[in-house]
């Protein structure tokens, strides 16, 4: 799915408007449609609704919204300042909500004395992406008033005082919303952890804009969604054999930290790789062999890995477990130095190359590395928040033609052509050690299989937070393991198999 400025959405309206054709007010009842429809089925023990409203078009789909959700039977009280000029639609729904007696129109400034409800949803309509600048003076202190409420909100579009494209200084009142209905695109805003975390729980709503329009509108910003996953996805084939599905190989583990290596490994087996195998020091030898049966270990050193040789059949995953000792550390630069094919770099592997910004250079062309903030940081210096880290990355990926898959709640894949997608699956119970570990051995595996690089890290990350949240759904947040995650892959791949066959 395509992410849109607030510029391109309105251009996408405008657009709609001119070509289905539809006008302007129906365009706003079929949004405030969509959204009735998603709270009927949703707040099924919610009666009472209070909607505050702006005057501009945000406010046009809230009073649009307060009349519908009035003619389905619930009790309704909408809070707007009739002094302030409508937008020509905003106005039209005002007036055709006046006209029913049984909806109480209350100015805003009574939010403050007015009793809620326990039962009471909050439905956020005053700004939307129409915001200008900051939010001041009384809709700051209404924006503070409603925050303070326990009630459940529900934002329209988006919550009130969050700016779709940028970010919001620390000192903006921001609604904090427990849900946020949005129209027919994520904003960018949604997905970065400084203002995402105003949004609650992001529900996509579909108005029926242009497809025309979306496609021949371009962006660099994408979230990566399940219909963009079915055509990367490649179903096995039946007439194959291992050699079909290529050669893994997983470098990592070190006395102490064998765990990582094994899961990598386990992570790349289940994933599918034809052939897998794990270069680790001899005292990983039977653990591995233990743990992963079915791949096939290479020693290198005893208790860290040494000199190891390349394959040029192979793909390699360098870094889980890996350790920084002073001769790893040598035989990892120059491995990087001599090896030319793209590859993943992970943990240790990044912190080694960390250690000298000469050696960001040795990273062999397309590969694709996966750093957390601080190994961002570490290897490419600071950023003041989010937002910049992404353009930050945006240069470095072009600058070194690699893809940074740069971790983070909405994990975002960086290409060497400046594009990122955002991957909108998995949860916070994979803030455990290990979840890195798994990652690399997906899109080592992915790799291997033939995936292009951009392919595998998108692919990846998606099977990764997918696996995730069916471990989540078993074991919870707080209880599921790394290992958990590694058993829902092949729930993943099986359901996506039956999908595709659906659409066939």
């Amino acid at each position: 799915m395509k992410i849109f400025t607030a510029e391109q959405i309105r251009q996408g309206d405008r657009y709609t408007i001119e070509n289905e054709p539809v006008s302007s007010i129906h365009l706003m009842e079929r949004a405030a449609h969509s959204c009735v429809k998603w709270i009927t089925d949703n707040c099924k023990n919610h009666r009472n609704f209070a909607i505050f409203c702006g005057n501009g078009n945000n406010g046009g789909d809230g009073l649009a919204i307060a009349r519908m959700l009035y003619l389905k039977g619930f009790d309704i009280d909408v809070f707007v300042n009739p002094k302030l000029k409508f937008s020509k639609d905003a106005a039209e729904n005002f007036r055709e909500l006046k006209e029913l007696s049984g909806i109480m129109i209350r100015n805003l400034s009574e939010a403050e004395n007015y009793r809620f409800d326990k039962r009471t949803i909050i439905i956020d309509a005053l700004f939307g992406t129409g915001l200008s600048g900051e939010v001041e003076g009384d809709f700051k202190d209404l924006i503070e008033i409603l925050n303070r409420k326990p009630n459940v909100k529900i934002s329209i579009d988006m919550p009130s005082g969050l700016f779709p494209d940028i970010i919001s200084t620390e000192a903006s009142s921001v609604l904090k919303s427990d849900y946020t209905l949005s129209f027919q695109f994520w904003k960018k805003s949604f997905l970065h952890p400084e203002t995402g975390k105003y949004t609650g729980k992001v529900k996509i709503l579909n108005i029926d804009l242009s497809e025309e329009y979306i496609a021949q509108t371009d962006t660099k910003n994408f979230v990566t969604d399940e219909e963009m996953i079915k055509t990367i996805f490649k179903p096995r084939e039946d007439f194959s054999h291992k050699g079909t599905y290529g050669k893994a190989c997983i470098i990592g583990g070190s006395y102490g930290k064998m765990g990582a290596a094994v899961l990598s490994t386990l992570a790349a087996l289940k994933t599918g790789s034809g052939l897998t195998f794990t270069v680790a020091p001899k005292c990983g030898y039977e653990i591995i062999q233990t743990s992963c049966p079915e791949a096939m270990f290479i020693e290198s050193g005893t208790e860290h890995v040494h000199q190891f040789e390349s394959d040029d059949q192979s793909v390699y995953g360098i870094g889980p477990g890996l350790g920084t000792h002073a001769e790893t550390e040598k035989n990892v630069l120059q491995f990087l130095k001599d090896y030319t094919r793209p590859l993943v770099l992970d943990a240790d592997a990044l912190n080694i190359i960390s250690n000298d910004k000469k050696n960001l250079k040795t990273i062999p062309k397309k590969s694709i590395i996966t750093p957390h903030p601080k190994e961002f940081e570490r290897l490419f210096g600071p950023s003041e928040n989010s937002f910049e880290r992404v353009e930050l990355a945006r240069r470095k990926a072009e600058e070194l033609d690699i893809h940074i898959v740069l971790k983070d709640h909405h994990t975002q894949v960086v290409t060497p052509e400046g594009n990122v997608f955002y991957n909108i699956t998995g949860n916070s119970g994979l803030a455990k050690g290990g979840s890195g570990d798994i990652l690399t051995g997906i899109l080592t595996s992915l790799l291997a299989q033939g995936y292009s690089e951009e392919q595998a890290a998108v692919f990846g990350v998606w099977l990764h937070g997918t696996a995730a949240e069916r471990a989540a759904e078993k074991y919870s947040k707080e209880s599921m393991l790394p290992t958990d995650v590694i058993n829902e892959i092949g729930n993943v791949f099986k359901a996506l198999n039956d999908k595709v066959e659906i659409d066939l």
